[in-house]
């Protein structure tokens, strides 16, 4: 169910995951494909070969001023079975245009490379419009934080601060290590935005920390948004 139209220079938060909940991404080469895949795609040319092989510095380098991005990507998490984004349009058709572009390109490389068929995601993505300052505040913590409900990790509550922060800094499938300066993906997403409205990197980090301290109750602010609450 789309929940939104889309309006240029609006911010979503995008989120999928896998049909039956089932995961998305069963090795280190397929968050590195989608994650090629973010780059790639978020271009208004035609993607002129969905089964290319990604290479690591295109993506890692600074973009090609050639580019025409469809959207802004904020931040973006990936999980095993689920992703999230948060973009910003650069016009009305820009999400739609850069989620088809890379929902088909992921799909298509992931039915051939385990050789299956039909659908892999739980339906269209879900996508609401972050229209209130309060939301904005809260959502790319969230985002942020979501590795840290990963089965093996589970360190909200029984892991000092700076251990689950240090996870977060390491994790490498999410947009997190480029915020606190770490060099990771940084030609997939824009940072000034959000770096500027959070006063910079040191204020964002800072918090980041509050927000896991009182995790639980700003989980429970973020329902209206947290789209995984919601499908």
């Amino acid at each position: 169910m789309r929940k939104e139209s889309f309006a240029e220079n609006e911010i979503y938060h995008i989120y999928n995951r896998g049909v039956e909940k089932r995961n998305i991404f069963s090795n280190e080469k397929d968050y590195y494909r989608f994650i090629h895949n973010l780059f790639e795609f978020n271009d208004e040319a035609p993607a002129l070969d969905a089964h290319c092989k990604p290479h690591i510095k295109s993506y890692e380098a600074e973009p090609h001023t050639s580019r025409k991005q469809l959207v802004d990507i904020l931040i973006f998490t990936l999980m095993p079975n689920h992703f999230h984004l948060l973009v910003r349009a650069k016009d009305e058709s820009g999400v739609p245009r850069f989620m088809h572009k890379l929902g088909t390109g992921y799909v298509m490389y992931f039915n051939q490379k385990y050789k299956r068929v039909g659908p892999l995601f739980q339906g269209k993505f879900k996508a609401i419009r972050i229209d209130r300052e309060s939301h904005l505040m809260h959502i790319p913590h969230y985002i942020h934080m979501n590795p840290l409900d990963l089965q093996n990790v589970r360190v909200r509550g029984s892991a000092s601060l700076s251990v689950r922060m240090q996870f977060l800094e390491n994790y490498r499938w999410s947009s997190f290590p480029d915020y606190m300066g770490k060099k990771n993906f940084p030609s997939i997403t824009t940072r000034d935005f959000l770096l500027d409205y959070f006063d910079g990197k040191q204020n964002y980090k800072q918090k980041t920390k509050e927000w896991i301290r009182d995790w639980k109750t700003n989980t429970e602010e973020m329902d209206e948004v947290a789209l995984d609450n919601n499908v």
